[in-house]
């Protein structure tokens, strides 16, 4: 079963978001539990999640992967940034719980000049203060492309994070192609040794969803440009081998491409019809 979806706006509901899934030709999606930039995110309807669930269990949808505002920074030099971080996740993972053993994403941050170090100590602090036992939504640290001073391009970055978390089955991680082949991973010509490598270092079975981009850039340039499949530099036959790896089966995959809703169904139509 291949698994696949985009971003889907939260505006109108999980009733709503689940439909246009289903327009989409998908059986998962993203969306962001509050406006991406911050803010306060609006209540839930118990009803309309009902509906939903109703939906998702009628066509056996995947896991959905909640992405965390991107203004949410885990290691930021100022505590009043750090502390405002720490209120939107535990506020985020009670949200979560309204739809449970989902996936609940975020970049793990930007240490803006303290050091990797100190970034990874502050990050795996903020999970150790906000996790659960009681919770069922898996926490995933999204692997990032290393532009400027951001925390998690290097898998070991990802790993030291995840030592230091004590609920570490409350943890996982979200592979993002155009990042990892930013940040220098070549999945184009040695996917296999990608992941052996993250195998090695952190541990297939963290290894819980894709973010499925192409790159407009060469590998290892550090940039964070995300592409349509097929059109960049990480290209359409690279797309296919990680869509059919037998590693990679059954995690949900979800479509962040610069497009618009008839592109991503043409995507999530091409890429359904790659799966072997």
């Amino acid at each position: 079963m291949l698994y696949i979806g985009s971003h889907i706006s939260a505006a109108k509901g999980y009733a709503a978001m689940g439909k246009q899934a289903l327009k989409l030709g998908a059986n998962t999606f993203a969306f962001f539990t509050r406006n991406p930039r911050g803010g306060k995110a609006k209540e839930i309807d118990q009803t309309d999640v009902d509906k939903f669930l109703q939906i998702a269990e009628e066509h056996a949808f995947g896991r959905l992967v909640a992405h965390a505002p991107y203004t949410m920074n885990a290691c930021a030099a100022k505590e009043e940034i750090r502390s405002f971080a720490k209120e939107m996740m535990e506020d985020d993972l009670k949200r979560m719980e309204y739809t449970p053993g989902n996936y609940y994403n975020f970049h793990p941050g930007s240490h803006v000049g303290q050091g990797s170090d100190a970034g990874i100590a502050m990050i795996a602090d903020l999970l150790n203060e906000v996790l659960l036992p009681e919770q069922t939504t898996t926490v995933l640290l999204e692997t990032m492309a290393g532009k400027g001073s951001e925390v998690g391009c290097k898998f070991a970055e990802l790993a030291a994070i995840l030592e230091r978390v004590t609920l570490k089955d409350k943890m996982g991680v979200c592979l993002d192609t155009c990042h990892v082949w930013d940040a220098g991973y070549d999945i184009v010509n040695d996917l296999d040794g990608v992941l052996d490598q993250f195998d090695h270092v952190i541990g297939l079975e963290y290894l819980k969803a894709i973010h499925m981009n192409d790159s407009m850039n060469p590998l290892g340039s550090h940039k964070d440009r995300h592409e349509k499949i097929g059109k960049g530099q990480i290209g359409s036959e690279a797309m296919r081998r990680i869509i059919n790896h037998p590693k990679l089966q059954g995690l949900p995959v979800i479509l962040e491409t610069p497009n618009d809703d008839a592109g991503w169904t043409e995507e999530i139509a091409l890429l359904r019809s790659q799966h072997e």
